[in-house]
């Protein structure tokens, strides 16, 4: 098979929930050499965004959505273990999760995934997360990074309360900050004080990798 052959079919295999396809295809892929990052990236990410876009416009539901999923992570299981740190150091470490108010996790979840392919130790506190708990896991687990999402514009105050902890907690500085979610502007998060915000789960995970790597190294001892 082709490589373009191997990374449509792992989309497609996402976008039609078929579990056994996406591992099968997915250790074809690393049989023939192709890098794992990109079968991921361009693969499996790919038919998750697809699922994702179908969703939100109400031509797919949650049952679908779980499908390619659960297919999704059937494919990540094979790639991520063969995909190579750049970094020389230990691995970078990111708390997530969907703000306290807020029970929608698709996003997050796959912000959580497009993360673990470039890297990162996943601390996933989960969806509906009480305000002080996100500053609490960034201390405890010496976060590079912590990522808050919401699709809410009624719980967006939870993100500057949010701030407002990692600041009263004085860890602001160790750390970097990215929001996202449907309702979510630069201005707003430039206005909250949080780093970034992204268009794109991809993109977020390139920018949390790149921030993360210019952190001072022994900033939390």
């Amino acid at each position: 098979m082709e490589e373009n052959e191997i990374i449509n079919g792992l989309t497609d295999a996402v976008v039609n929930g078929k579990k056994d396809q996406a591992i099968e295809l997915a250790q074809k892929a690393l049989d023939e050499g192709i890098d794992p990052y990109i079968a991921v990236i361009n693969g499996l990410a790919k038919g998750m965004e697809i699922m994702s876009e179908k969703y939100e416009n109400k031509q797919a539901f949650m049952p679908h959505l779980l499908m390619a999923s659960n297919a999704m992570y059937g494919g990540m299981d094979v790639l991520i273990p063969h995909i190579k740190s750049e970094d020389s150091g230990s691995r970078k470490v990111l708390v997530i999760g969907s703000v306290e108010g807020d029970v929608h996790d698709i996003g997050k979840n796959l912000v959580k995934t497009m993360m673990s392919a470039v890297g990162f130790e996943a601390i996933d506190l989960g969806k509906d997360v009480p305000v002080e708990q996100f500053a609490e896991a960034a201390a405890e687990n010496k976060a590079d990074v912590v990522s808050m999402s919401t699709l809410m514009t009624s719980t967006m105050d939870n993100m500057q309360r949010i701030m407002d902890g990692l600041q009263s907690k004085g860890i602001r500085d160790n750390l970097k900050v990215i929001i996202g979610g449907a309702p979510i502007t630069e201005n707003f998060a430039e206005e909250i004080g949080a780093d970034a915000t992204k268009k794109d789960a991809m993109e977020a995970a390139r920018w949390a990798k790149e921030a993360a790597e210019g952190l001072a190294p022994g900033r939390w001892d």
